[in-house]
């Protein structure tokens, strides 16, 4: 364990005579230098690799120190001369300034007094004193990497990349300035075919890391909290100890599924609902809201908008829930009722902007009742993934995370992004005619296929609430399942 310690933590362990004698031994200007020395203060395995590569890959756990190494790798690349012209990628503009450039272990900050890049956010520029330029971009924006050059790189947390693929190829596309361009890329580890990409990738060289590694320097809070959740959990394995995990065994979801099924943008939609599976409390050991925004294309598929799901306060979701129906051109915002029963409307309801007009107060709202346990609600759900017939526009990591770990009956903590997703997915294509519309769709494809229809006949997607009529192959083994949706959905027309 010794050898994965930084010098300072070495010189930290030794008696105090000694210390004070290495202390004294240095000149004043010596002293105000160590305090920038990366070297003194990194662990080994946070010093770039030796040897040829093209990408440095850290995939560790959360608090591990992979932000302070990639603004350390950047600084010692700009001071070196080595790098000229850097891009600096984070998966959304308030990252990449809060945590890249502006954080606490962000370039501004571990730079010294007498080599701190200039920054220009509306120009999304970092500018070194010998010249040097940092341009920040958005992975989720990949259009915007579509052309600029540059000869080294800092992607962060690109396992969470909602557009990763495209952002990636076009970041690599312009990484052609000098003789050797690199780039570094900080991440926890998340089993995306793009991480999985990097790793079989011969020209990557990746170092691996523990959240215990960096023990004595993260915040008792930290500890309570986040290791505290994780800790003894199979999700822990990944967001604690940074290994890539693959699907638990009885999950409903599997990633190969979501990652065949993912497209870059949504067709046509008919249907936009926001949902939300509300939270009562924010503090640190609260549960997520879950809150996202799926949506039914006229191909009759369902497509996963977006997903917002977090610790927040009541007014936090509402306002939050209010503002994705006006940024998607939802329809409706459906929310589970059985926390808090009419608490949730109350708090769309009660919804004012900035200029205190009530902009909730309009919404259309429908409450969700569960009758059944969460795992009777979600595997019609599941299914429909299995069928092909759910896409994910995007990537949203911590969404799929949940999916594919989840274990019905397993005990784990409530799954609160997999819950606003069950909501809103039964809504589109479950929900108040919707199965009935939905089979009768597949109704005809079974006609079709055996020759009972026109081969060129195609089946119109499921839209109106009208009862459809089934095919005898699939109306048997359906109809009490059908016939219990009233249930299922609560009875709320």
């Amino acid at each position: 364990m010794s050898a994965r310690r930084s010098l300072a933590a070495k010189l930290a362990a030794l008696p105090h005579e000694e210390r004070q004698r290495i202390w004294h031994s240095l000149s004043a200007a010596e002293r105000q230098q160590l305090a920038y020395e990366w070297r003194f203060w990194a662990r080994p395995e946070q010093l770039a690799p030796p040897g040829e590569w093209s990408t440095w890959l850290i995939l560790t756990g959360r608090g591990w120190g992979k932000n302070r190494t990639g603004a350390e790798w950047i600084r010692a690349e700009v001071e070196s001369g080595r790098r000229k012209r850097l891009a600096l990628v984070a998966r959304t503009a308030a990252d990449v300034r809060d945590t890249v450039v502006e954080g606490e272990s962000g370039l501004l900050a571990i730079s010294p007094p007498g080599f701190r890049p200039e920054w220009e956010p509306s120009k999304r520029r970092l500018t070194w004193p010998n010249g040097a330029i940092g341009t920040t971009y958005t992975a989720d924006e990949p259009d915007a990497l579509r052309g600029p050059q540059h000869d080294g790189a800092w992607c962060d947390e690109l396992a969470s990349w909602r557009a990763g693929p495209e952002a990636w190829s076009n970041l690599m596309m312009g990484l052609r300035l000098g003789r050797d361009p690199r780039v570094v890329v900080t991440t926890t580890p998340r089993p995306v075919k793009l991480v999985k990409d990097l790793l079989a990738d011969p020209h990557t060289v990746v170092t691996r890391g523990r959240t215990y590694d960096n023990l004595e320097n993260l915040a008792p809070t930290f500890q309570r909290t986040v290791i505290a959740r994780y800790v003894g959990t199979r999700l822990g394995r990944q967001e604690l100890e940074g290994l890539v995990l693959e699907d638990a065994q009885g999950a409903l979801w599997k990633r190969d599924l979501i990652e065949a099924h993912r497209v870059a943008k949504a067709p046509e939609l008919r249907r936009i609902v926001v949902a939300l599976d509300p939270s009562g409390t924010s503090g640190a050991d609260s549960d997520e809201c879950g809150i996202g925004v799926a949506a039914l294309g006229a191909d009759g598929h369902g497509y996963v908008l977006d997903d917002r799901s977090g610790v927040m306060s009541p007014a936090e979701w509402g306002k939050l829930a209010v503002s994705l129906y006006h940024m998607h051109s939802a329809d409706r915002i459906v929310a589970e009722a059985n926390f808090g029963g009419d608490m949730c409307e109350q708090v769309i309801r009660g919804v004012r902007d900035a200029e205190d007009r009530p902009v909730g107060a309009s919404v259309p709202y429908k409450k969700l009742t569960a009758s059944r346990g969460k795992a009777a609600r979600a595997e019609p759900v599941a299914a429909l993934y299995e069928q092909g017939r759910v896409h994910h526009v995007g990537v949203f990591a911590e969404l799929e995370d949940e999916l594919c770990s989840w274990e019905p009956n397993s005990g784990q903590r409530s799954p609160n992004r997999l819950d606003w997703l069950v909501w809103a997915l039964t809504e589109l294509m479950l929900g108040d005619g919707g199965a009935e519309n939905w089979l009768g769709y597949l109704s005809a494809e079974v006609a079709r296929q055996r020759g009972e229809i026109p081969a060129e006949t195609r089946a119109a997607a499921p839209e109106a609430a009208e009862p459809a009529t089934l095919h005898p192959l699939i109306e048997e083994p359906v109809r009490p399942w059908m016939e219990d949706q009233a249930a299922f959905s609560g009875g709320q027309k």
